[in-house]
């Protein structure tokens, strides 16, 4: 049974899991351009970040849009989800090289599981790249609909929607590193005899 969850507002959710496959879905960029999930040309990392002026999603991202070709020649679509509006993202996500979600009523992050949690800036671990990000950028409080507590978290989808990898952050700057999300992307090029990893939030396998 997958393990469940439960955000701020009591509401229970479940995890998606190793193995599992994904019912085929196609989202609405803020470009308003449409992606697939899966894509039949290759492997999808789906990221869940937490609202649109976050300094330490922005930080995250910029450190993969440097390396987005390096990502691409791997196969991989990167594909970025807010709980924020398109009008919201647009100042701080509209020249990402990847497709960037706008998910404002968190249909997506129920659907996956991806939890809120108070703890998700107490955590030391993000002080530092919380402190990068507002030095790079000027970075607003949420805004209505959007909320601090948000947690990421990552998944790589085969072409055949199965998930072959996934990491529930336990801190807002608790996700997958470009070097983590290449490995990953070879051990399932291979087809590892290990079979697809699952990187816990403390960087082992689940």
């Amino acid at each position: 049974m997958s393990p469940r969850m439960t955000l701020d507002r009591g509401v229970a959710m479940s995890r998606v899991q190793v193995g599992d496959v994904l019912r085929p879905r196609s989202l609405t960029t803020i470009r308003s351009e449409r992606v697939s999930i899966p894509d039949d040309d290759g492997l999808v990392h789906l990221q869940f970040r937490r609202y649109a002026g976050c300094p330490v999603c922005n930080l995250h991202l910029r450190s993969v849009a440097r390396r987005h070709e390096e990502i691409l020649a791997a196969g991989i679509r990167e594909i970025v989800v807010f709980h924020s509006s398109a009008e919201a993202l647009e100042p701080y996500q509209g020249d990402m090289p990847f497709a960037v979600i706008p998910d404002p009523n968190r249909g997506l992050y129920a659907e996956f599981g991806v939890e809120r949690s108070r703890r998700a800036l107490l955590d030391p671990r993000t002080w530092w790249a919380a402190l990068r990000g507002v030095l790079r950028r000027r970075n607003p409080l949420p805004t209505e609909g959007e909320s601090i507590n948000g947690l990421p978290a990552d998944f790589l989808i085969g072409v055949d929607g199965r998930v072959l990898a996934r990491k529930y952050g336990v801190h807002a700057d608790d996700q997958w590193s470009v070097d983590e999300l290449l490995g990953l992307a070879a051990v399932a090029t291979r087809r590892d005899p290990g079979g697809p990893l699952a990187i816990s939030s403390t960087g082992g396998k689940d």
